[in-house]
């Protein structure tokens, strides 16, 4: 069993979110903690994801919703910390109408693939992230892809419950990682 970092976005994945569903039935999991959940500053965010994976006892692997998947990709290329690879759902796209203004610091994430390995999964009619976005920054940051259908911006709005496919994405993912540890 692995060590799990859940890394929610703007407002910290409430209570009827799949992440806090997953947290809340798996100990393994623990949420990383910036100081503010609803005025996101991309510094602090990597400082506090560089210290909860510091915190770890072993390398974690990060599941990241909407806007941490962007912090993951700027924390990828500033820190050398070791996880074992990434699982980013609902990536939105920092250039669309939509991108929340209090977030601005994290857009631009670079470009380089992440020094782990990764899965971006998506969904068809994210209002926050085209699919066509979510493909190419796959592509970037040499991350798989996985198409998750039409669930919106795969949050509590959603109605995934406990998003069980979400967790089987997971459990594939972390058996393809069998004894890997990237730092």
């Amino acid at each position: 069993m692995s060590a799990y970092l859940v890394l929610p976005g703007i407002g910290g994945s409430g209570p009827e979110h799949w992440q806090t569903r997953w947290e809340a039935a798996e100990p393994e999991m623990r949420r990383f903690a910036p100081e503010s959940w609803e005025a996101p500053q991309l510094d602090q965010w990597i400082a506090a994801l560089d210290a909860a994976v510091a915190a770890c006892s072993e390398a974690p692997i990060l599941v990241a919703h909407s806007l941490s998947c962007l912090l993951v990709a700027h924390w990828s290329a500033r820190s050398d910390r070791a996880v074992r690879g990434a699982f980013l759902v609902a990536m939105p796209d920092p250039q669309g109408p939509d991108f929340p203004q209090e977030a601005a610091s994290f857009g631009n994430p670079p470009e380089l693939f992440l020094r782990f390995p990764a899965v971006v999964v998506a969904s068809s009619d994210d209002p926050y992230g085209p699919l066509a976005h979510s493909r190419a920054r796959a592509r970037q940051w040499g991350a798989s892809f996985v198409e998750a259908g039409a669930l919106g911006h795969i949050n509590a709005a959603s109605g995934l419950g406990d998003w069980s496919w979400g967790r089987e994405q997971l459990r594939r993912f972390e058996d393809g990682l069998t004894g890997r540890i990237e730092g």
